[in-house]
């Protein structure tokens, strides 16, 4: 298998670890008002549940896509260039939706305020769901193709990129994102936040299952090979199956983790068919062929490439192995009983967790 290849599939597998683990992320952050009876002084502990699930892990789980863009730098040069220049209106709201959102993790519990926190809330909320909508638009103009002119450069609008399938492709991730996280919430938490965010799953799940369905068949429709076919009949299937153990799991039963681990597959199985119809395209050409980019003429030299790969070997597992060691660590559920419902002694310990799972914040 030639290097460029196999840098290609390295990239699908950062984005794909990406969307998986930054996706329940990005859909806790919408869930918050759901789940914290909105704003309200009444939901502030809830909402603090909500953010201590994810507080030892979310910028742990933005290392994958730097990790992506950086490789896509590396070993895609040209590829690079086109998609941060064409896509720059897009991605630029993203950093700094991400932004806002780090910032609000951050900084909610540095004071005592139900406005201040308020505020703060509003921030994650937006933090996670602009993200959600736009890495699918941007993964949708990618798959579908775009206008590219001589030398590889775009020659289309912003308005372009808000076409109905990339729409479509948006719409997908934001309620893939928002059922990953509702099951999620439902593996890491417990009493009545557990319940309600199962609910909310149950409710969520049908909606997204029939959004997600109708963007394969689009997708099958602009490109598609035996092998992309094949993974997103997998993806519905995985959904599906995730729907069903939501549906019929209690807390008796602990389905949860099946029922998380099947929307998980469902994101895996859905990257690999889009980066499967994609190969050997990294960013078609809807002007003309000539014009789009392949994994042969946007790659770096093979001696960079080369080398890229034996760091990737040597350092990719010790990242991989610290990052599950630290979901292991964190691996406890909590509850309301575990958030005190004065104020914090810790106010600085913004969704940190204890070892034996009781909450510092």
């Amino acid at each position: 298998m030639e290097l460029t290849t196999i840098w290609f599939i390295l990239i699908a597998i950062l984005w794909t670890g990406y969307f998986v683990l930054e996706g329940f992320d990005f859909g806790v952050g919408m869930l918050l008002p759901i789940l914290g009876r909105g704003f309200s002084a009444q939901g502030e502990r809830e909402r603090r549940v909500l953010i201590n699930t994810i507080g030892p892990v979310w910028d742990g789980n933005e290392v994958w896509v730097l990790t992506a863009g950086g490789a896509t730098f590396a070993a895609f040069p040209e590829w690079y260039a086109t998609l941060f220049s064409g896509f720059y209106l897009p991605l630029l709201l993203i950093l700094v939706a991400l932004i806002i959102r780090g910032v609000a993790f951050e900084y909610r519990g540095k004071r005592d305020d139900l406005r201040w926190r308020r505020r703060f809330d509003i921030c994650i909320v937006v933090g996670s769901a602009v993200p959600a909508l736009l890495w699918g638009v941007a993964f949708g103009n990618i798959f579908r193709g775009v206008r590219l002119g001589p030398g590889h450069e775009y020659a289309g609008s912003f308005g372009d990129l808000l076409n109905p399938y990339a729409l479509l492709g948006g719409t997908t991730t934001l309620a893939l994102f928002l059922l990953h996280g509702a099951i999620f919430l439902t593996l890491k938490t417990s009493g009545d936040v557990r319940d309600h965010a199962r609910r909310v799953a149950g409710t969520v799940g049908p909606v997204a299952a029939l959004i997600a369905v109708t963007f394969l068949l689009f997708t099958f429709d602009i490109r598609r090979t035996p092998a992309s076919i094949t993974l997103g009949l997998l993806a519905a299937a995985s959904l599906l199956a995730s729907l069903v153990l939501v549906r019929t799991g209690t807390a008796r039963t602990k389905r949860d983790g099946w029922a998380f681990a099947g929307t998980a597959a469902c994101l895996v199985l859905t990257v690999a068919s889009l980066f499967s119809g994609l190969y050997p395209y990294v960013m078609p050409s809807t002007t003309a062929d000539v014009f789009s980019l392949t994994v042969t003429n946007a790659s770096s030299t093979p001696y960079t490439l080369k080398i890229m790969t034996w760091v990737a070997v040597v350092f990719t597992p010790v990242v991989v192995a610290y990052q599950g060691w630290t979901y292991w660590v964190f691996r406890k559920r909590i509850s309301i009983t575990h958030i005190p419902p004065a104020s914090e002694p810790h106010p600085l310990n913004v969704g940190r967790l204890a070892v034996d799972g009781e909450a510092v914040r």
